[in-house]
């Protein structure tokens, strides 16, 4: 198949820095009318996003420290997927409970994103868990700062109106279960089956 003619060559690519959670990769390309020029961007594991209902149908919901913007910020449980994860279900039940303690009775995927992909190569699954209990023990990073709160869907969609809840990837799983569910991409899936 041939190329698309919009897409670029890579002609060289080296790590220029690196530290836990991300790498910063610099790769020479050369774009379709042939210029050469330098790309940089942010390269990390894939992570998980998980959106957690109480058997009451609250949202257990985390409020933790944010050194980049210096502030609390409230939104949802958010981590990378390990290498001992066996797959992305096991990788959303681990960050549900490591951060909240948490377990959820049943997990739904929502949907998959590339959240910044003019600046990074992230892949951020979405899930929707329900009925999740505090039957785990919160077991923080080192560089984590959380507390663990509730609110109901309809709280949580009012203060991202407002603006009070401002964390991008709250604001697309929120947004996109209030108007699609959990079954807006079932057909999709099934196509690809």
């Amino acid at each position: 198949m041939p190329a698309d003619p919009l897409s670029w060559e890579t002609v060289d690519r080296e790590i220029a820095y690196t530290c836990p959670g991300f790498d910063i990769v610099n790769e020479t390309v050369r774009l379709p009318g042939g210029t050469e020029t330098d790309f940089d961007y942010l390269s990390e594991p894939e992570s998980v996003c998980i959106l957690p209902f109480t058997p009451d149908g609250d949202v257990v919901c985390i409020e933790e420290w944010r050194q980049a913007v210096a502030r609390v910020n409230r939104g949802l449980p958010v981590g990378g997927v390990e290498p001992e994860d066996d797959d992305l279900t096991a990788a959303a039940r681990r960050e549900l409970a490591e951060e909240t303690g948490h377990e959820a009775e049943t997990l739904e995927e929502l949907l998959t994103v590339e959240p910044s992909n003019g600046i990074s190569d992230s892949v951020m699954h979405f899930f929707v868990a329900r009925g999740c209990r505090p039957t785990a023990e919160q077991r923080l990073d080192h560089n984590e700062s959380i507390r663990v709160t509730q609110a109901s869907l309809e709280e949580l969609l009012s203060a991202i109106g407002s603006g009070d809840v401002r964390d991008g990837r709250t604001v697309l799983a929120v947004s996109y279960y209030q108007l699609f569910g959990t079954d807006a991409g079932s057909e999709e899936k099934a196509a690809r089956g």
